[in-house]
């Protein structure tokens, strides 16, 4: 592999699916990505959908025990590092190394304020923002509280 790099990603008015694709890719070549913005991501679809969509995921739990797992995310940053692992091999070696290069941000950390923010043009929005349900409006429909 080469050096690692990296790289600053501003989330803002991008497509979740989209960016969480690139993203896995960026750490599967070796580099540091680091999204900022995690509460101004899109999400493509009819709002209802996708809210009941994610109440039914959060439904899954152990029969036996609830309380030993699946632990479902609700903040937005916790979300989107969740969507990424899913397109990481994450149970071998180089997918694992990939998950802990990662960092999600809500907003952005004082100490990367300065810093050149990247973004991917595939996965920019391409109707009015009208038609998109925001990450934290999904997320303060399932419990976030800010």
């Amino acid at each position: 592999m080469d050096k690692q790099q990296s790289v600053i990603v501003d989330g803002t008015n991008l497509l979740a699916g989209r960016l969480s694709s690139n993203v896995a890719k960026l750490l599967l070549q070796g580099n540091r990505v680091t999204v900022v913005n995690c509460e101004k991501i899109l999400i493509s679809g009819n709002r209802r959908n996708i809210i009941q969509n994610y109440k039914d995921f959060l439904s899954i739990s152990s029969i036996l025990h609830p309380e030993h797992g699946p632990y479902h995310p609700r903040r937005p940053d916790t979300i989107m590092s969740r969507m990424i692992r899913g397109m990481l091999p994450r149970k071998k070696p180089s997918g694992d190394a990939a998950l802990r290069r990662l960092r999600t941000y809500i907003g952005v950390p004082s100490g990367l304020g300065s810093s050149e923010k990247t973004t991917f043009d595939n996965a920019k929005i391409t109707r009015p923002q009208s038609n998109y349900t925001s990450m934290s409006d999904l997320a303060l429909e399932v419990g976030w509280s800010r």
